[in-house]
C-alpha cells in the first residue's frame, strides 16, 4: 500500500466523471424544456424519490429546487409503499432517479402515481427503463462507465444525476425570474440572510447618535463631533436640516497638510459637497456596494428630502455580517 499512487487514482476518478458530465451537453434535448414546462404548470409540490445513492441525490435535488423557488421535497420509494404515498396528490409532479431505471422500490409506485394523474419526471441511465417508458420526460443521465474500477459503485452516474438536477433547478428559477431577495427569503437564518434581508435601517446610528454639525462651525468642533460619535466622519446641515456636506477622518489628513488654523476655519469651507448617501429603507448590502465603489468607509442615510435619518460605517457592516 506505500506504494500506491493515490493521486493517479483520484486523477483518473476526475477525469471520468468530468467526461460524463461532458456527455450530458449532446443530450439535451426536447425531453429537457417538456420536463421544465412540466415543472412550472405544477400547482402542487414537486415530489422527488429514488432509492439508495439514487435517494441521497434526490434529497439534494429536492433541497435545491426547495431553496430557488420550486416547493419541493423527499419521499423515500420503501416508506411510500407503506403509507407515505398519502403525501403525494394528484396536482404534485413526480421526479423519479434511477440509473437501471427498474429499481423495484420506484417501480412498484409507477401504478399508483398514474392511477393519481400525477406527472412523472425521471433521471435514469436507460431509455428503454420500465421509468423512463413510463415519465412525460426522461432526462438521460446515463454514462459509459462507472468511476469505480469495478464498474459497480454508484460515481459517476450519480454525479450526472446530480448535475442534471442541478440544471433542471437553475432553469426553472431563470425562468420564474427568481431574484436575490427571494432566495434569502428561504435563507433567513444564515449568513445570506443577513446580507441580503438586512436594512441600512437595522444598523444605522440615529438620532443623537449621528454626528451633525452647522457649516459654520470651526473645524476644532467638527472634530470633537467626530470624536465622540466615533464613526470617523460628520456630516454638515444647513439651517433646514438637509444634508449638504461630509468631513471624514480621510478629510482631516488632508487638511493637515494645509497648516490651517482649527480654531479659525470653518467646516463648510471644508467639507465635501455631493457625498454619497444611501436612502432609509435600503438594503444594507446595497449600501455595502456604494462605499466599496466609492471608497469610502462610511456614509449617510437620507429620507427622500434629503434630511439625514442615520449613518454607519464598514464597522457596522462588519458587525452585521454584510461583509
Amino acid at each position: 500500500m506505500a506504494d500506491f499512487d493515490y493521486i493517479a487514482s483520484a486523477r483518473r476518478t476526475i477525469s471520468m466523471e468530468r467526461d460524463a458530465v461532458d456527455s450530458l451537453l449532446q443530450r439535451l434535448a426536447a425531453p429537457f424544456s417538456i420536463a421544465c414546462d412540466t415543472l412550472l404548470a405544477c400547482r402542487g409540490r414537486v415530489v422527488v424519490t429514488g432509492m439508495g445513492k439514487s435517494g441521497h441525490v434526490g434529497r439534494k435535488l429536492a433541497a435545491t429546487l426547495a431553496s430557488t423557488g420550486t416547493p419541493a421535497f423527499f419521499v423515500h420509494p420503501g416508506e411510500a409503499s407503506h403509507g407515505d404515498m398519502g403525501m403525494i396528490t394528484a396536482e404534485d409532479v413526480v421526479i423519479a432517479l434511477s440509473n437501471s431505471g427498474n429499481t423495484a422500490e420506484v417501480v412498484t409506485l409507477l401504478p399508483l402515481i398514474k392511477r393519481l394523474g400525477a406527472p412523472l419526471i425521471s433521471l435514469t441511465g436507460n431509455a428503454e427503463s420500465t421509468l423512463a417508458q413510463a415519465a412525460v420526460a426522461n432526462l438521460d443521465t446515463g454514462v459509459e462507465q462507472e468511476a469505480c474500477p469495478l464498474n459497480l459503485a454508484p460515481t459517476s452516474s450519480t454525479t450526472t444525476a446530480l448535475v442534471m438536477g442541478d440544471a433542471l433547478a437553475i432553469a426553472l428559477l431563470e425562468a420564474r425570474g427568481f431574484s436575490a431577495e427571494d432566495f434569502a427569503f428561504s435563507h433567513p437564518g444564515g449568513s445570506l440572510g443577513r446580507r441580503l434581508l438586512l436594512l441600512v435601517d437595522d444598523i444605522m446610528h440615529s438620532g443623537d447618535s449621528m454626528p451633525l454639525v452647522k457649516p459654520e462651525v470651526p473645524l476644532r468642533d467638527a472634530l470633537l463631533e467626530m470624536t465622540r460619535k466615533g464613526l470617523g466622519l460628520t456630516g454638515i446641515q444647513d439651517e433646514q436640516g438637509a444634508l449638504v456636506g461630509i468631513f471624514t477622518d480621510g478629510d482631516l489628513r488632508r487638511t493637515l497638510d494645509q497648516n490651517l488654523d482649527f480654531q479659525s476655519v470653518r467646516i463648510g469651507e471644508l467639507m465635501t459637497r455631493g457625498c454619497k448617501t444611501a436612502r432609509a429603507g435600503m438594503l444594507a448590502a446595497e449600501a455595502l456596494k456604494i462605499m466599496e465603489d466609492a471608497r469610502i468607509n462610511g456614509l449617510f442615510v437620507v429620507d427622500s428630502t434629503g434630511r439625514p435619518v442615520g449613518a454607519l460605517n464598514m464597522h457596522d457592516l462588519l458587525r452585521a455580517g454584510v461583509v
